[in-house]
């Protein structure tokens, strides 16, 4: 392997342990090696900080091992070298003796010979982002559950409210709910105090249906998921404001990839937080598709090309790419639901919704590479391609002579 770089360094990450190889000489000559090994704890990562500047290190790369590289990485991004964070699976040595000293040395002479791929990390403001936003799905995930909980104690106590409100966590399905937990008696003249709008047509049927066996046991079991679940939206409100106050030296990008048909706001800030605002890390629209796990699988062999799967890519992009291409696909003449409608017919519904995925992708990464909202071509405007594609080639036939002529 050719050397490019003259004095690099490998760290191989653990929980508690860096083992540090730095290599270091003349390009044309075998380097010179040195390893040790620091702990974890902040102020011995500081102490291989000066040690790799010590050496002169243009670049360090590292592994992507867990979470356990975030810390090596938050110390060392504000150094005056180069920091490079790369998936294992690209830099997987040979079989055979494995040790941390032959881990980091091998990483070390990869990087020394330019064969170690960049990921891609985001700057702090978008980390810090990408964490509210991921954390704010999973606490709406812990909503549903407990939701979903309190679901099925009311059907164990035969309390059959479902079969007239569609949406018992509602303003109306809440407070009969509340009532319920505090174990009040219920009468219709407090029902139809509780209920708003179109359901105080349905008064005497939901006394019919609050008529169940519900003890004691049911009460304390649904006050408790009653609890939690105000306690998370309760959070899910503070994260919200939090994302916004992140989100205000973005407004321009979001305004942007809001512009698209099937984006709102909520999602458009996850979008942000997973790619950033930033284009010129990824060298095309394809780079990033490929990065997200939504372009299409390669597999060719012997001039054969095979069926393959797309790659898992980032799994928190990826589905709301997918949630943002249903939206789009119900959005009716729009050029968007135009190509899913089109794609459905040869590929079927999921790989259909994928390659909108993927186009809605390649969308956001030119809107904020060019700083230019989405402009709506229309339903027509891949007929209106495949007329002018056809026209081009009668035209390239004329010129060599051939006479085009239409059949009847």
């Amino acid at each position: 392997m050719d050397a490019i770089l003259e004095s690099c360094a490998g760290l191989d990450v653990h929980q508690e342990t860096v083992v540090a190889c730095v290599l270091f000489g003349p390009l044309d000559n075998k380097p010179n090696k040195e390893i040790k090994t620091f702990s974890t704890l902040t102020n011995d990562l500081l102490a291989l900080a000066d040690w790799l500047d010590k050496h002169n290190c243009s670049h360090v790369a590292m592994e992507s091992t867990g979470v356990y590289w975030k810390p090596v990485w938050n110390i060392l991004e504000s150094c005056s070298f180069k920091l490079i964070l790369t998936n294992a699976q690209r830099i997987k040595n040979v079989p055979g003796r494995k040790t941390d000293i032959k881990d980091a040395e091998w990483i070390a002479q990869l990087l020394r010979s330019g064969l170690v791929e960049c990921s891609f990390v985001p700057p702090t403001e978008i980390r810090d982002l990408r964490d509210l936003t991921r954390y704010r799905k999973k606490l709406i995930q812990d909503a549903t559950q407990e939701k979903n909980r309190i679901h099925k104690i009311l059907q164990d106590a035969n309390i059959k409210i479902t079969s007239y409100l569609s949406d018992i966590f509602g303003v109306s399905g809440r407070n009969i709910i509340e009532s319920v937990i505090n174990g009040e008696r219920i009468t219709p003249e407090k029902i139809s105090l509780m209920v708003k709008g179109q359901v105080k047509n349905k008064v005497p049927q939901l006394v019919d249906a609050l008529n169940g066996r519900l003890r004691r046991h049911h009460r304390d079991m649904m006050r408790f998921s009653w609890n939690h679940l105000m306690y998370l939206e309760k959070t899910v409100a503070d994260i919200e404001e939090q994302i916004d106050q992140c989100l205000s030296p973005y407004r321009q990008e979001i305004e942007l990839i809001k512009s698209i048909p099937g984006i709102n706001s909520k999602a458009a800030a996850v979008l942000l937080a997973e790619i950033g605002a930033d284009m010129s890390v990824f060298p095309t629209d394809k780079h990033l598709s490929s990065w997200a796990g939504v372009s299409p699988g390669n597999n060719e062999s012997a001039g054969k090309k095979k069926r393959s799967r797309a790659k898992p890519g980032n799994k928190a992009l990826k589905a709301i790419l997918c949630e943002c291409a249903w939206a789009s696909s119900k959005k009716r003449n729009s050029r968007l639901s135009a190509c899913y409608w089109r794609w459905v017919k040869r590929m079927g519904i999921k790989k259909a919704l994928i390659a909108l995925a993927h186009l809605l992708l390649r969308i956001v990464y030119q809107i904020l590479l060019t700083k230019t909202p989405y402009q709506e071509l229309g339903p027509e405007y891949l007929e209106n391609r495949e007329i002018q594609k056809e026209l081009r080639l009668i035209k390239l036939l004329e010129s060599k002579g051939y006479q085009i002529t239409k059949a009847g």
